[in-house]
């Protein structure tokens, strides 16, 4: 995945789905409520690839909300897939980082069973590259899915595959070869892996993919309340917007924070593509209970469909708590959904909101959806841009650009999600508690946390990533 791909909710009658975006060296998600259904029967050859390519470029004609850095002297016979064709036609918006690989073709009942279920296949990873180094780790494992019930888990590293080094592999071939060496992520597909567990200790596993449904939030770590010296906080590591039931989630973890008087929040959105923006409303709903009626966000679209411009107001949830500070840890892996969610809090919260971690993706743009059922084609075409109450949203180079606080902190691979003393939990636990920070980006500072670089790791993207991949930085 590119880096990033997604759209947003439903919107009026008119049959769009949208996402809210994709990140980092990955995607991330939207909302898929009636997308059109064009160009359906027809002919025998309605879905070549000539004829896909053909409704591809009308949707952009009519959709894409920079109609002018699309490139029309392409020549389709010069593409041996839709997505390379459209790589080619939205090339002058990718030189500008508008439109970083967000505009992309995937299949309707994939995208679907992912967004109903969380459905997917493979091993229940997510991994993370450093290039130079030729290593690869697990940064998360994911419930209910085959590698957790092998032991592998956050920390892990994958020595080998089935044999080969996964140092060599990444000499001859980069992370791509690793992908390869993983095998497709289909049911069945069998694997021994040579792993090394933070202690230092080694042992060879077989691991069989198999079918699974990811859990936005992990029963695990996914919703705690932690004890920042005598104060409640609520901490959420929300996986994906791009799954319905992360709504529901969401409620019964602020209804618990409610209970219990919470009112400062960590929002771990580190390896967070984006995603529904349905569900990105309802987050926002959750943390602002005292703001009932304000504007959560402003959707825009290019100048032909401004009839689907749209203000966004924070709705009334019975769980909801009045958050009154908010430190969202994120990554070059945080886009989207993610990044809109953070925004929409700026000019509510000024300084008592900070971005920690690292810099963000910069993805404030979304997508919709449009749907071509009889060759089971959804195309993913950049087609609006959020803003905040206070209009802004052009954070293409990350949110640390327009977030009043940001605080510089490691994604501690070696140590638990949930738990305090892990680097960017821990430096979100001091912004909280008003302990100084070091800004994301700042010169170094005089002490070794403070002078640390940023994380050399990416998350893992195949070069033909699925549904699932492209929603789930990271995911095999």
């Amino acid at each position: 995945m590119g880096m990033g791909r997604t759209a947003i909710s439903a919107i009026l009658a008119f049959s769009l789905a949208a996402c809210g975006g994709g990140g980092g060296s990955s995607g991330g998600g939207g909302t898929t409520a009636g997308s059109s259904s064009s160009g359906g029967g027809g002919g025998t050859n309605v879905c070549s690839l000539g004829n896909r390519q053909d409704w591809v470029l009308g949707q952009i004609d009519e959709w894409y909300l920079f109609p002018n850095l699309v490139d029309r002297t392409v020549n389709k016979a010069s593409f041996t897939s839709v997505q390379a064709y459209i790589n080619a036609l939205v090339a002058p918006a990718r030189a500008q980082d508008r439109d970083r690989f967000f505009t992309y073709i995937t299949s309707i009942q994939e995208e679907n069973a992912l967004i109903n279920s969380g459905s997917s296949a493979g091993f229940g990873i997510r991994l993370s590259y450093n290039e130079a180094a030729r290593t690869v780790f697990v940064v998360e494992a994911f419930e209910n899915a085959p590698a957790l019930a092998k032991g592998i888990d956050r920390g892990t590293q994958i020595v080998e595959i089935g044999g080969q080094s996964v140092s060599s592999l990444m000499s001859s071939g980069g992370p791509q070869a690793v992908v390869n060496a993983l095998g497709p992520n289909e049911p069945g597909v069998t694997r021994s892996l040579r792993i090394r567990q933070p202690n230092s200790s080694e042992s060879t596993v077989t691991v069989t993919k198999a079918d699974f449904s990811l859990d936005p939030i992990s029963d695990r770590y996914g919703a705690k309340i932690l004890d920042n010296g005598g104060t409640k906080v609520g901490y959420i590591n929300l996986r994906t917007f791009i799954i319905d039931s992360a709504e529901q989630q969401l409620r019964d973890a602020f209804g618990v924070f409610r209970a219990e008087g919470v009112t400062q929040v960590i929002l771990d959105f580190r390896y967070n593509g984006g995603g529904l923006v349905s569900v990105a409303e309802v987050l926002g709903n959750l943390l602002a209970d005292n703001r009932t009626g304000q504007v959560f966000s402003r959707t825009t679209y290019r100048s032909s469909k401004s009839a689907f411009d749209e203000t966004r107001l924070f709705g009334a949830e019975p769980q909801a708590i009045a958050a009154t500070k908010i430190a969202v840890i994120g990554t070059r892996g945080t886009a989207s959904a993610s990044e809109l969610v953070a925004n929409a809090f700026i000019p509510y919260f000024g300084n008592d909101i900070a971005l920690v971690g690292s810099d963000t993706y910069g993805k404030p743009v979304g997508q919709i959806a449009r749907d071509r059922s009889a060759c089971d084609d959804r195309l993913r075409v950049v087609a609006f841009r959020t803003v905040n109450a206070n209009g802004q949203g052009d954070y293409y180079s990350g949110l640390a650009s327009v977030v009043p606080r940001t605080c510089a902190a490691a994604d501690d691979i070696l140590t638990p999600l949930g738990d305090p003393g892990e680097a960017s939990i821990a430096a979100a636990l001091d912004f909280l508690a008003g302990r100084s920070c070091s800004a994301i980006g700042a010169a170094p500072g005089t002490t070794a946390s403070d002078s640390k670089e940023p994380d050399k790791r990416q998350l893992m993207i195949p070069n033909a990533p699925s549904p699932a991949q492209l929603e789930v930085p990271g995911l095999l």
